[in-house]
């Protein structure tokens, strides 16, 4: 159950967007959904250059680019679902990759069971919801067919000489973390994903969709075909800040990179080596740009077939990532490396393409903004979605909906231990204050407080400086006003 009162759905029909967009008053919008799985901001419409990502800097040149997206948990199962259902993880109760959200809510509408019940053929190709669940497999009831690409473990897309277009699930342990092959995109999943987007949207196209596509990469193994790799030398990788953990940061702030130590080629214990930690930041590239390119194949065949002039497009990765920042490579942390997540939307004649948007937003706010684009009526219950409309930045860049983003994680895998602690953290325009509480006896275990201001990767905890203590105060106190870190709801 919800632990909090949340804030109703902006209600904006009759804006311009909307006015726009429709050729006719009975002519639906489709929905074009593309999620990226353990992508952070390292895309050059963001400006990181050096990063080589054409066809999402074409996609942010059409549409609008959120500068400032943030995720509500910076792991796959509780980022995707809170997505998806328009609920926060402290509303869902779930944290880690395991509960399905089913077992606990099983007649909850995702979006795309919404848009099913409204007249939309949905259809899921890829990893949309949390791909490991051994009980159900994605989430049937949002589709109107099976969905497929949808079920295995990451370390199953591999290439193996003879066998190149399999998904081999009869790989059982995790091997190398990186593989640098001269072979064709289809060799790994996202290739053959990306074709059958284009098949899809081809069977699509005379019929009102919403097409979810969610590709694999660049989540471990790093394993783009060859080429990619050779689009970067590694030892003029993009640079990045804090090549070790940063002192005065709790150690609960952090992660141990187990997700990358559980590959064979990484070493289970002490500091991840500057070779292989340039090994994989090159692989964790490639794999940015290999995934740049199934994108691109997807918004190609839109185009083609004439799809763009009445289709909604939006790009989000689930969580961010560190990619050999603050010496780790992994999600789980509560930095603007981990909760920051590239988010574009572009909507047919949408007012000022190209124009980036510096405003807070959250994934959270995906859910309403659909509902209002496509002028579905909206929820009898709109307390349930817990996001606001994005509407009125996708009509004007500097437009502002909200001051705060809000960001989860736990430190437990094991969500029924007494030492259970969640880290929760809010974002404002110039400042981030984290709060590590121990939930059974609300101890606070540590805290975290970032200037932002100058550089939104900073990380100099300013937690204990007297002069920061009235905004420590402030921040402590909205963080409760939106989250009751007292009364979460745990499994």
């Amino acid at each position: 159950m919800k632990t909090i009162t949340t804030v109703a759905v902006l209600i904006q029909l009759s804006n311009q967007i909307s006015a726009q967009q429709l050729d006719s008053p009975d002519k639906k919008m489709n929905v074009l959904l593309i999620y990226a799985d353990d992508l952070n901001a390292s895309l050059n419409c963001y400006g990181n250059e050096g990063v080589i990502t054409p066809n999402l800097d074409g996609l942010a040149r059409k549409g609008r680019m959120f500068e400032r997206a943030y995720c509500q948990a910076a792991l796959s199962n509780p980022s995707r679902t809170s997505t998806l259902t328009g609920w926060r993880p402290h509303e869902l109760g779930i944290w880690t990759n395991l509960p399905h959200f089913r077992e606990r809510y099983p007649s909850l509408k995702t979006l795309p069971e919404y848009f099913k019940e409204h007249g939309y053929y949905t259809v899921g190709i890829g990893k949309i919801y949390h791909n490991r669940d051994h009980i159900i497999q994605g989430d049937p009831q949002s589709w109107s067919e099976p969905q497929t690409y949808n079920w295995a473990a990451h370390y199953q897309d591999w290439y193996i000489e003879g066998r190149p277009s399999e998904l081999h699930s009869d790989i059982l342990v995790k091997g190398q973390a990186v593989q640098c092959e001269d072979v064709p995109d289809e060799s790994y999943l996202d290739g053959r994903i990306s074709n059958a987007a284009v098949e899809k949207l081809r069977e699509l196209q005379d019929t009102t969709f919403f097409l979810a596509v969610g590709f694999w990469k660049p989540h471990l193994p790093f394993n783009a075909p060859k080429k990619y790799w050779d689009l970067y030398d590694r030892d003029k990788l993009p640079p990045f800040n804090y090549k070790e953990p940063v002192p005065g940061v709790p150690e609960i702030a952090y992660t141990n990179s187990d997700e990358a130590r559980g590959y064979s080629d990484v070493n289970k214990v002490g500091p991840i080596s500057e070779i292989k930690q340039k090994e994989l930041r090159h692989g964790y590239f490639a794999a940015i740009s290999y995934l740049d390119k199934q994108v691109g194949k997807v918004l190609d065949e839109l185009d083609r077939l004439g799809l763009s002039r009445n289709t909604i497009i939006i790009f989000l990765g689930d969580n961010g990532y560190h990619a050999s920042e603050h010496g780790l490579f992994g999600k789980s942390t509560n930095f603007e490396i981990g909760t920051r997540v590239p988010l574009i939307i572009a909507t047919p004649d949408i007012p000022k393409p190209g124009n980036p948007s510096n405003s807070i937003v959250e994934l959270v706010d995906i859910y309403p903004t659909l509902i209002n684009l496509c002028q579905l009526p909206h929820p009898n219950e709109p307390e349930q979605l817990s996001g606001l409309s994005l509407l009125p930045i996708l009509n004007d860049p500097n437009a502002c909906i909200k001051t705060t983003a809000i960001s989860q994680i736990t430190r437990s895998w094991d969500s029924t231990i007494d030492n259970q602690v969640i880290g929760s953290t809010i974002r404002t325009k110039d400042y981030r204050y984290t709060i590590w509480l121990q939930i059974k006896d609300a101890k606070v275990i540590a805290e975290e407080l970032y200037d932002l201001s100058n550089d939104i990767l900073c990380v100099e905890n300013l937690i204990d400086n007297p002069a920061m203590k009235d905004v420590k105060d402030n921040l402590h106190q909205m963080l409760l006003e939106q989250v009751k870190l007292t009364d979460v709801d745990i499994l």
